[in-house]
C-alpha cells in the first residue's frame, strides 16, 4: 500500500465524478490517498491562482507521500517556473516521493533537471489515468506500471517495434543504443517551449522521448526541426516517440502522415529513431523515470528501456 498525495498544479478539474471515482479506485486499490487542501481550487482556467498552486506543490513535496500525484495536466506550470520549490522537490524526491505526471507537467520536470535536481515520473494524472467512465476501470498496463513504480520495484519497460523500425535500424551492429543515458523528454509542445530559456536542462548523450496530442504532424515536423536546428537532437543516444493522438489529416495533405515526418526525421538526423513507445495522451501508458540513467536496447523487435540496479 503506498500514500499518494493528490494536488493540482495546473488546471483546474472541472470533472467532480471523474475525480471521485479515480480517488475511490486509488484506495480500492489499498492505497492511502490524500487529498491536497486546493486539489480542487479553481480561478479562471487554473487549479487556484499562481500562489495557490505553489503552495500546493510545496505541501507535495512536504507530504512525505510515496506517490505525488497530479491531477491533471492542461496549462499553468510553465508561469510557475521561476517560483517553484526547486530545492524541496529535489530533497522529496531523494526521500522516495515519487512525482508522478506529464502534458503540463513536462515544465517541473525539466526545470527540476535544469537545477540539477532528481529524478521525477513521467506517467498518468488522476483524471485521465484512474477516472475513465464504466466499469472497465484503468488500462490494465499503465495500472501494472503504476503499481510497480508505487511500491517500488519499477526496474525497466518495454514495447514491440514496428517493422518499419527494424528496417531502419538493419544496418547497425551494436543493439545496445545507449548506455547509462539520462531519459528525459515528455510533451513535444512544452520540450520545445523551454528551449532557449533558464529552464533548459541541456542534456547530451540521453535518450530523449516524447509524444503530444492534437497537433497535426505539420506542427509536430515544426517543434522537432526546432530541436533539429538547435542541434539538440544530432547531440542524442537516440530520440524514442511516444503516441501523437488526436489530430485529424485533409484532403490537403495529399498522403503527408506522421509516418512522412518520422521518415523526413531520420533522414536529418544520425542518433536512431524509435517508435510506438506506449506512452502519451493514451489509455495504455508505460511510466518512465524521468532524469535517471538508463539502457536503451533491442532484444528481437523488442526495444527495453531498463533503470534497474543490475544496470
Amino acid at each position: 500500500m503506498a500514500h499518494i498525495y493528490v494536488y493540482s498544479p495546473s488546471g483546474a478539474v472541472r470533472d467532480r465524478a471523474a475525480f471521485a471515482r479515480a480517488v475511490k479506485r486509488l484506495q480500492a486499490l489499498g492505497h492511502e490517498v490524500e487529498l491536497d487542501a486546493d486539489a480542487l481550487a479553481s480561478w479562471q482556467r487554473f487549479a487556484g491562482d499562481d500562489a495557490t498552486r505553489l503552495t500546493a506543490i510545496s505541501r507535495a513535496a512536504a507530504s512525505g507521500a510515496d506517490v505525488a500525484l497530479t491531477t491533471r495536466g492542461g496549462y499553468g506550470l510553465t508561469r510557475l517556473l521561476p517560483a517553484l520549490p526547486y530545492k524541496a522537490i529535489a530533497r522529496a524526491a531523494e526521500r522516495g516521493t515519487k512525482f508522478i505526471g506529464f502534458s503540463d507537467f513536462t515544465a517541473l520536470q525539466l526545470a527540476l533537471l535544469a537545477r540539477g535536481g532528481g529524478v521525477t515520473w513521467a506517467g498518468p494524472a488522476l483524471l485521465e489515468g484512474f477516472g475513465a467512465p464504466g466499469a472497465s476501470g484503468p488500462d490494465e498496463i499503465m495500472l501494472a506500471c503504476f503499481e510497480d513504480v508505487a511500491n517500488g520495484s519499477a526496474e525497466g519497460t518495454g514495447w514491440r517495434l514496428p517493422a518499419s523500425d527494424i528496417a531502419a535500424l538493419a544496418h547497425r551492429r551494436d543493439w545496445h543504443l545507449a548506455r547509462h543515458a539520462p531519459l528525459w523528454g515528455g510533451n513535444l509542445t512544452m520540450v520545445a517551449s523551454l528551449l532557449g530559456t533558464p529552464w533548459w536542462p541541456a542534456l547530451d548523450g540521453g535518450v530523449l522521448f516524447l509524444e503530444d496530442v492534437g497537433e497535426h504532424p505539420y506542427r509536430i515536423e515544426r517543434m522537432l526541426a526546432q530541436l533539429l536546428h538547435a542541434g539538440v537532437l544530432a547531440r542524442q543516444k537516440a530520440v524514442v516517440l511516444g503516441q501523437f493522438s488526436g489530430y485529424e489529416l485533409t484532403p490537403h495533405d495529399r498522403g503527408y502522415s506522421m509516418a512522412k515526418v518520422i521518415e523526413w526525421l531520420r533522414s536529418q538526423i544520425k542518433p536512431p529513431v524509435l517508435t510506438g513507445l506506449p506512452f502519451g495522451h493514451a489509455p495504455t501508458k508505460v511510466l518512465l523515470p524521468v532524469g535517471a540513467k538508463v539502457d536503451l536496447l533491442i532484444e528481437g523487435r523488442e526495444a527495453l528501456v531498463l533503470w534497474g540496479h543490475s544496470h
